[in-house]
């Protein structure tokens, strides 16, 4: 497989926009697209999901490590991969380049494609866009002039690729028709966007209409990807929540989860109980969206509280935890976990985190450290006892996470398991075995 990432300097500058319309166009030519996000974003995704097709994707050096970048792309089918690239191209990890697109382009040794929107500015769009393609083992081969009238973008081409070894793509133009929302695209569900799929039709017209297709395909290289042995299939039997309030899952650890066991989605909004299952899934999402039907969903309520009656395994991420409480905005939950949650009008935590079990449970043994991300506008007044230490990669800010519950294990933590198959591999183990003190 081919492919090539869409980048660009900053955030906000149309990336997501001109990668669904990237994608549809290949698609539209015949070629299967298979789409990536860089970074741990989950909506991102999911707009690259409706332009391919096909669920898309998440590359991440910090949630999966090289190997499992590597891993999650061989989780991809297609003739192209095609990746958007996450803020801007150097943009990583605190005040590094470390995790960043221009990082993940480096590791993968793949073409980048800058977006550039020009704002009052002319001949010094040259030397800030010559700096990022020169800049270290800076992989920007070409660029696409954003929001550019057809005159701009002929002076533009004609002094980038005088003055730099860039191909200049082409343009799209302004269209008040595409505009989203400063930084929206990041924080709507696709779902709740009106006429999204005709937009991203349009979007793909423009790109056939303005960019040479043809040369950015030209410009994708071999990925090298890993050839992974396949994981040993187990008979166990996984129920993942999957409806508009629990949809945050990654396509690896859903892939992986096939490979290994007999998966099965649900719905806790509509369906009346849980399937036949030896592990539930509740995922992150937006639960606090659907207050009303997911507390009026007793049957499913129920059935999940019987299970858990019944040592059954469940493992809540972000909005699956707060599902468990007792409460969440003062409405009546599963009162699996004590306490109660709210939301809160900005940002609680943000950005990647390492996660360190102080007690044995299900992710395994104490001690054991374990990458993930964190992004909530939520607080959980949780009374269960934290077995999560939480830190940050840089620095000492640190927090306790993580309450265990019989076999109940909620966080609010994201865990990405590609490159990491051993852990998921472990819970898989420990629930087969039935628990017990040797094993949790």
């Amino acid at each position: 497989m081919k492919g090539f990432m869409i980048t660009a300097p900053t955030s906000n500058t149309g990336k997501t926009t001109i990668t669904t319309g990237i994608i549809r166009a290949l698609e539209n030519r015949g070629l299967l697209v298979s789409p990536y996000k860089t970074g741990p974003d989950y909506i991102d995704g999911k707009f690259l999901s409706m332009a391919a097709g096909s669920r898309a994707g998440n590359l991440d050096l910090h949630l999966q490590g090289v190997e499992g970048v590597r891993e999650a792309i061989s989780m991809g089918e297609g003739d192209m991969a095609v990746i958007e690239g996450v803020m801007g191209y150097f943009d990583g990890a605190s005040n590094s380049w470390e995790n960043s697109s221009y990082d993940l382009s480096r590791q993968l040794d793949i073409p980048a494609v800058l977006v550039y929107t020009p704002e009052g500015e002319m001949f010094s769009a040259i030397p800030k866009i010559k700096g990022m393609a020169e800049f270290g083992d800076s992989r920007i081969r070409a660029v696409i002039l954003n929001k550019t009238s057809r005159k701009m973008y002929e002076m533009l081409k004609e002094v980038i690729e005088n003055h730099t070894d860039l191909a200049v793509l082409g343009h799209i133009p302004y269209d008040e028709d595409l505009r989203i929302g400063s930084g929206a695209l990041g924080l709507l569900e696709p779902g709740s966007i009106a006429g999204l799929e005709k937009r991203i039709e349009k979007m793909a017209s423009l790109v056939e209409e303005n960019l040479d297709l043809a040369k950015l395909v030209e410009l994708a290289e071999d990925v090298d990807i890993l050839s992974m042995d396949k994981p040993e299939r187990t008979d166990l039997r996984i129920a993942v929540a999957m409806d508009d309030a629990f949809s945050f899952h990654y396509r690896e650890n859903l892939r992986l989860l096939e490979s290994m066991g007999r998966v099965f989605c649900f719905s806790p909004m509509h369906d009346k109980e849980i399937p036949e299952a030896d592990l539930v899934l509740l995922g992150g999402g937006y639960p606090e969206k659907y207050l009303k039907e997911l507390s009026g969903n007793k049957g499913m309520i129920e059935s999940i509280k019987s299970y858990a009656d019944k040592g059954g395994y469940i493992l809540a991420e972000g909005g699956g935890m707060m599902y468990l409480m007792d409460t969440l905005e003062g409405v009546e939950m599963c009162g699996l976990l004590r306490g109660d949650a709210r939301m809160t009008g900005r940002l609680q935590r943000f950005g990647y985190v390492n996660i360190q079990l102080e007690k044995d449970c299900l992710l395994g043994k104490a001690g054991t450290v374990i990458p993930g991300n964190e992004f909530h506008k939520s607080v959980a007044d949780n009374t269960e006892d934290a077995i999560f230490k939480v830190k940050k990669p840089m620095g000492q800010e640190g927090w306790s996470c993580g309450y265990k519950k019989n076999n109940i294990l909620g966080y609010y933590q994201h865990i990405n398991f590609a490159g990491k198959r051993e852990l998921l591999s472990g819970i898989l183990d420990r629930i087969g075995n039935g628990g017990g003190e040797d094993v949790y």
